[in-house]
């Protein structure tokens, strides 16, 4: 297996305190790789995810103009055991890394990623900055990403998920539509998602990547719902956030 020499950063995502939020590690490998140049060789971005042992590892190449334009990356993602199709996190700590350290001189990025076109913009915080951004410092990153339909599950191809879960009060359950697939189950309330022990043996066995639970956050709250995802399959069997979302600001917050 060759050796490379490369650049990284570990990003704590979705936090503004160290240690804490979502960790990702970020690689900016050589303009050009993987772009008609000496081709990305995937056993070697495993074993270096292997290596950082985070739930994700962000694979960057250079492919495009890094002027007043948008500046184009390609990115691949990998967790410890295989390669992700698609992660948000990962590529939020790509972004926030790439703007950070002065690596891009434009405000938006855009990802070119087997799933397709990702795009990243950096947006400046006002001195007046909303709660719902108080813990974030100098700028945030705004994502946008293709939506992914989703459909009623078939109960003949899934397990039944409130013995899965362990007793949680199930209302809906649904399935993303796209080249991969994630099971969403919607519970009847916040207290309902931070109180899910799943059996990890058993969602291996679901379709798809892993399982995302969502219910409405607490009253009161300034975001509208909360969710966890669990992914053994991919070597996480949960990913070490707890999300909360504001709808109308269009606000992510983990802790």
């Amino acid at each position: 297996m060759p050796k490379r020499a490369f650049r990284y950063a570990v990003v704590d995502a979705f936090t503004g305190e160290p240690f804490k939020g979502n960790a990702a590690a970020v690689c900016l490998l050589e303009d050009g790789a993987g772009d008609g140049g000496e081709p990305l060789d995937e056993r070697w971005m495993q074993a270096v995810a292997a290596e950082f042992n985070t739930p994700i590892t962000a694979f960057l190449a250079r492919s495009g103009p890094t002027g007043a334009g948008a500046a184009e990356f390609r990115i691949r993602w990998f967790t410890p055991v295989r390669e992700s199709e698609l992660c948000g996190h990962g590529t939020l700590a790509a972004a926030h890394y790439l703007i950070a350290s002065g690596l891009v001189e434009c405000d938006a990025i855009e990802f070119m990623a087997k799933s397709g076109r990702l795009t990243a913009k950096k947006v400046t915080l006002s001195d007046d900055a909303s709660p719902s951004a108080e813990h974030c410092s100098k700028f945030m990153v705004e994502l946008d990403f293709p939506v992914i339909p989703v459909a009623k599950c078939n109960s003949a191809e899934t397990l039944p998920i409130p013995d899965t879960l362990n007793g949680a009060s199930v209302m809906n359950e649904l399935q993303t539509i796209s080249a991969f697939s994630d099971l969403i189950v919607e519970v009847s309330s916040c207290a309902e998602v931070d109180n899910v022990c799943p059996n990890i043996a058993e969602l291996v066995q679901c379709p798809g990547r892993g399982v995302a639970v969502t219910g409405p956050a607490r009253e009161g709250s300034s975001y509208d719902f909360v969710t966890r995802f669990f992914s053994p399959k991919y070597g996480i069997n949960e990913v070490i956030w707890h999300q909360e979302i504001n709808l109308a600001e269009g606000c992510v917050c983990h802790s």
